[in-house]
């Protein structure tokens, strides 16, 4: 599990959307009101098929899921999203977390884990973390898809 930061943690310049998946309505309460703070903007999930219909729709560069869920668990969401072409970046966040549990969600793929109840500045540092990544690593293509895109659809109204 990551350290403590002792500094103020910052957001990204605009808005970056975060999904937080979580059968806990107080959880997801929790979560939106730590990143209400900053430039988030929080999409909320209950279950894995919930989270999944959402992420086929927008690209979140950040995802947070609860260790276990109704209808699977971390684990299955980023089996899902392993295939996208900007897959998110999953935090794992359970009561019970432990070294265990990180070197498992490192080992498969994940970005990091969280221990409830939650630490603001820690659910900050690790998002805007994650949100960094996913930026070095899918951020540019994104951009040049959705410009590539947005040409296209001007092309076709010059015909």
């Amino acid at each position: 599990m990551s350290g403590r930061s002792q500094e103020s943690v910052s957001s990204p310049d605009g808005t970056a959307a975060v999904l937080a998946v979580s059968p806990s309505s107080a959880e997801r309460v929790r979560l939106r009101k730590i990143l209400s703070r900053e430039n988030w903007r929080l999409n909320e999930a209950s279950d894995c098929c919930e989270a999944l219909a959402l992420l086929r729709n927008e690209n979140v560069p950040v995802l947070l899921c609860e260790r276990d869920l109704a209808d699977g668990n971390w684990e299955d969401l980023l089996k899902a999203t392993a295939g996208m072409p900007a897959r998110p970046n999953l935090i794992v966040f359970s009561r019970l977390a432990d070294e265990a549990l990180w070197a498992e969600v490192l080992n498969l793929g994940g970005f990091d884990v969280l221990t409830t109840p939650f630490e603001p500045e820690e659910v900050l540092r690790i998002a805007l973390a994650a949100w960094s990544r996913w930026q070095c690593d899918f951020g540019a293509s994104t951009a040049r898809g959705a410009e590539a895109a947005g040409r296209r659809g001007m092309s076709a109204f010059a015909d």
